[in-house]
């Protein structure tokens, strides 16, 4: 092949332009130049407890799909000009621990279009997670002490309690800390032995918020790791001895309490139109006298501004009963025995109270 005097040729094989970079022709630039490399093996763990995979030093619960787009991203090596690549795979088992991930990569380098395909063996090994590590090892960083005020809780209500640990670790975030070490009935309450502070002092929110009561939190210094007190944390709820539309003997009177706040209780009297704030130090008095399940709702045979009458399904006889303060015609009637006589309670939002259609 004869060559211009001064003009431009392929530096590998002298043909004339079109060159490309590196100042070589096609067919050379293409059989010097590599799109894309990967290793023809690539390992990685999965707990062999619970199935999460390690990525990057970090247990995570991904698919095995997940898996294999990041050992793609992992361990591909493009060419450094390489323009608009474009990635498939196709994963082919072969084994219970290695799989085969063939690959096709298209890429542009130079204006020119590269396509190759390559396969590299995804090698699994099985290893032990650090919160199974602890599991195994009966880690716990709190426990949470379930107990009442003024009386002692029914099975039924420690079982309703305990649920609300599920409806919390439903709406938290998958963290692997967040895990039960142990639970079980104890004198006088029910004890939760839980991985995760962060874990037992949300769930000390919850309850607070739902039923009301005082968390009370203490530290213990159990150990020094790296020079920092390690510490171990217990959280006492203490559940009030009633519930939101129980009534109770307070300050020489029958209160009903309407809400929980942070610190206590909205209570309304029974007597007359009036509600309160009271701190939960203010409430340790206070004595359950009915409980709102109890409680009696009837319809009047007959009623004037302050009694109706009504029949007692205990005796079946006509009793008499003081109307509450809220009281409209027509409208039921809400009662509890007390001291052997039938008293009228004003209606609250938690009793939803029917009314006679007119």
């Amino acid at each position: 092949m004869s060559l211009r005097l001064g003009g431009d040729f392929c530096l590998v094989c002298g043909a004339e332009p079109p060159l490309f970079g590196d100042r070589m022709c096609e067919p050379c630039l293409r059989a010097r130049t590599v799109l894309a490399k990967v290793p023809e093996n690539t390992p990685w763990v999965r707990c062999a407890r619970c199935g999460i995979v390690e990525i990057d030093g970090k247990w995570e619960n991904i698919t095995e799909a997940d898996v294999w787009d990041e050992l793609l991203h992992r361990n591909l090596a493009v060419h450094e000009r390489a323009e608009d690549i474009q990635l498939a795979m196709e994963p082919v088992k072969v084994s219970d621990r290695h799989t085969l991930l063939h690959i096709q990569v298209e890429g542009v380098i130079d204006d020119l279009l590269f396509q190759e395909e390559h396969t590299m063996r995804a090698r699994m090994a099985n290893g032990v997670c650090l919160t199974c590590t602890r599991r195994a090892g009966n880690y716990f960083e709190a426990t949470v002490q379930l107990r009442s005020s003024a009386r002692r809780l029914s099975e039924e209500e420690f079982t309703r309690l305990r649920k609300t640990l599920d409806d919390v670790l439903d709406k938290l975030s998958d963290d692997p800390m967040f895990f039960i070490t142990n639970e079980g009935p104890v004198t006088g309450g029910y004890d939760v032995v839980l991985g995760s502070k962060g874990l037992a002092r949300a769930w000390g929110r919850h309850l607070t918020s739902e039923y009301g009561g005082m968390v009370v939190e203490t530290n213990s210094t159990v150990g020094r790791k790296d020079g920092v007190d390690v510490t171990r944390l217990t959280l006492l709820y203490r559940k009030p001895g009633y519930e939101v539309g129980d009534v109770v003997q307070w300050r020489h009177q029958l209160w009903r309490p309407a809400a929980w706040t942070k610190d206590g209780a909205i209570m309304e009297l029974v007597e007359r139109r009036q509600r309160t704030g009271a701190s939960w130090r203010d409430l340790e008095q206070a004595k359950v006298v009915a409980q709102r399940h109890e409680l009696l709702e009837v319809e009047f045979i007959t009623e004037d501004t302050s009694v109706g009458e009504f029949l007692d399904p205990t005796s079946w006889s006509v009793e008499q009963v003081r109307l509450p303060y809220d009281h409209t015609t027509g409208r039921k009637g809400l009662l509890m025995r007390h001291d052997d006589a039938w008293i009228g309670l004003p209606f609250m939002a938690v009793d939803q109270p029917e009314h006679k259609e007119e």
